[in-house]
């Protein structure tokens, strides 16, 4: 057995492929396993089927927006689930209040164009 930690697993909603592998890249160079979801519908079903420490939320992503998304976690009846934090991405901030992100469960966000230092840091601070 080896001394290190288990490595945590970030769950990244995003439908944007070059998003997703430069966040993606990024994550696991900072040794994190990433678990995919390319929209709204398979955000559930990952989080049901692989345990996740946090998840990276798109708020523009197809079939159920991040909102919805995140509320979905928040009502969820496994508390291992509807816990997670939950980081929103989004390239259009100002739609959204943070009142209106925290309404919806939303545990901090990160505005795009992406800073990738400001995402590990983020990343970093809920997961350890």
């Amino acid at each position: 057995m080896s001394a290190e930690p288990a490595s945590k697993t970030i769950l990244i909603a995003e439908d944007s492929s070059v998003i997703l592998n430069l966040t993606r890249k990024i994550l696991e160079l900072q040794k994190y396993k990433i678990v995919l979801a390319k929209n709204g519908g398979e955000v559930l079903k990952q989080l049901e089927s692989n345990p996740v420490d946090c998840v990276l939320m798109d708020i523009n992503i197809p079939v159920k927006d991040g909102m919805q998304c995140t509320r979905e976690i928040r009502a969820h009846a496994d508390p291992k689930i509807n816990k997670l934090p939950i980081i929103a991405i989004t390239g259009n901030a100002n739609n959204y209040s943070m009142d209106q992100f925290r309404e919806a469960g939303v545990t901090d966000y990160l505005p795009k164009p992406l800073d990738f230092d400001a995402l590990v840091r983020v990343v970093k601070q809920y997961v350890g």
